[in-house]
């Protein structure tokens, strides 16, 4: 989105009128008739910065969930901050992003309807579109209705119970000196897994709450610490994983959790990628295998590839590869 504004007018003049003048191309000339129509008309620079300032205002939220380590209290402060910037969008964004819409038009010559006009589609005929205005489209049917999903996609994805989840697991953070410690959202964590934690457990680890925290907050040897994965190597390191198992535990589970979401997420996107035509028929064991090297090309990129022949000729006796 960014590339296709700062480029707008390359794209339309160095690059699809050069292809609409070049007689090389001229069987794709209407193509390119139409591609420059879209490019200058109002619902498609209206779309392109909708769409600009929503993926803005939501990216960092969306590239923090996918990274590997991630700062339960930082997602959190994300989420809520994508949540605002939408009901504000909604609540009073509109003149502004009209105005700023409106001047891009002005300064690359896009005409632009007035809002209490009717709405003419662009390359499609009116018949098959309702009669109403400008404003009925573009304020209420897109801009609201654009606004109003990605709100209901961020409410379905972070709840209460979600984020209530969250904000128990953001309770184990050790950063500054263990400043988020609560205990109650502690022992509230646990109640969201039943089957591993229950009966005298629940009890137990109120007790050792109250033992853990002040040991970790006058130990120096966990000042300092700024992430999960730093406390829980810590511990092991300190062999105080066995002393304060139950907390160890949750520990585990709230590494886990994102994860595993995350990963779930990055494997069904590189299905895409790795499943294509050609490989539809490969067994699940190649595709699995297929998967993990995609997944985790960056760890790949430090594997020799001479260890790797290596490997796969000693599995079984096979005929020497010639150089």
């Amino acid at each position: 989105m960014c590339n296709i504004i700062y480029m707008y007018l390359i794209i339309i003049r160095d690059v699809l009128t050069t292809l609409g003048e070049d007689t090389t191309h001229k069987a794709d000339w209407i193509k390119f008739h139409f591609m420059v129509g879209a490019f200058e008309s109002f619902d498609f620079v209206f779309s392109l910065h909708l769409m600009f300032v929503i993926l803005g205002y939501t990216n960092e939220l969306s590239e923090y969930l996918q990274r590997r380590w991630q700062d339960i209290i930082h997602a959190i402060q994300l989420v809520g901050v994508a949540k605002n910037r939408m009901q504000h969008l909604r609540s009073e964004g509109w003149n502004q992003f009209l105005q700023k819409v409106t001047l891009f038009c002005n300064k690359h010559g896009v005409e632009v309807p007035t809002m209490e006009g009717n709405y003419v589609p662009f390359g499609r005929s009116r018949r098959f579109v309702q009669n109403q205005t400008n404003d009925d489209h573009f304020r209420r049917e897109v801009y609201i209705g654009v606004i109003d999903k990605i709100s209901q996609e961020l409410d379905s994805r972070f709840d209460e119970v979600n984020m209530e989840l969250l904000s128990c697991m953001s309770a184990l953070n050790p950063s500054n000196s263990f400043a988020s410690f609560d205990a109650q959202k502690v022992r509230r964590l646990a109640e969201f897994y039943p089957k591993d934690i229950f009966g005298s457990d629940l009890v137990r680890l109120e007790l050792q709450l109250d033992t853990y925290i002040d040991v970790m907050r006058h130990d120096d040897r966990f000042s300092g610490l700024e992430n999960l994965v730093d406390l829980s190597v810590k511990l092991v390191e300190t062999n105080r994983h066995n002393v304060y198992d139950l907390v160890y535990l949750l520990l585990k589970m709230v590494l886990l959790l994102p994860v595993a979401t995350a990963s779930v997420e990055r494997a069904f996107s590189g299905m895409d990628f790795v499943k294509t035509k050609r490989r539809n028929k490969m067994s699940d064991t190649l595709l699995d295998d297929c998967l993990v090297t995609f997944m985790e090309r960056d760890i790949l990129k430090d594997v020799d590839e001479d260890d790797v022949i290596k490997t796969f000729m000693a599995i079984r006796n096979r005929r020497p590869q010639k150089k």
